[in-house]
């Protein structure tokens, strides 16, 4: 299945992402993670990277957090809020870009109807960007408050 394909699927999905953006049940992801032998430390990398890219495109309150021994859907859960939804559709389109050159290719995109809530997951990390009000709402954090935070600042 292409990742176009995937994408309408879940664009057919009622509501909002879920909430790690991607659904545990979904075979295709699920055959995809399992196939995933990707070097841990490459995807680590790979996450700072795309949480620095959302600081740098200013992109507020910039979480990036480690959900491997949480999780089975994915490794690092990284959340982030945009100022609008033009901004926040082209830090998506840009993160999928940067994923497929760094090769960490996009397995898909979803967002809600306003494009509140846009997710890019790229299996073994899944980013968030938020409208204010929707990230206050369903409080990603406090959902993976037993994750611990990495810092992905750069260095002065």
């Amino acid at each position: 299945m292409s990742t176009r394909d995937h994408d309408e699927r879940a664009a057919d999905r009622p509501g909002p992402p879920g909430p790690v953006g991607a659904r545990s049940d979904d075979p295709a992801r699920a055959a995809v993670r399992a196939g995933t032998q990707a070097d841990p430390a490459e995807v680590r990398a790979f996450a700072i990277e795309a949480a620095r890219l959302l600081d740098d495109r200013k992109c507020e309150d910039v979480v990036l957090l480690d959900v491997r021994t949480l999780s089975e859907v994915c490794d690092y859960v990284i959340v982030g809020t945009g100022t609008s939804d033009r901004q926040m559709r082209s830090v998506a389109d840009e993160l999928a870009d940067e994923g497929k050159a760094r090769g960490h290719a996009c397995f898909s995109t979803a967002k809600d109807s306003a494009a509140t809530w846009i997710v890019v997951d790229f299996v073994d990390v899944v980013v968030h960007l938020f409208e204010p009000s929707q990230r206050a709402y369903y409080d990603l954090e406090s959902l993976w408050s037993d994750a611990p935070e990495i810092a992905w600042a750069r260095p002065d």
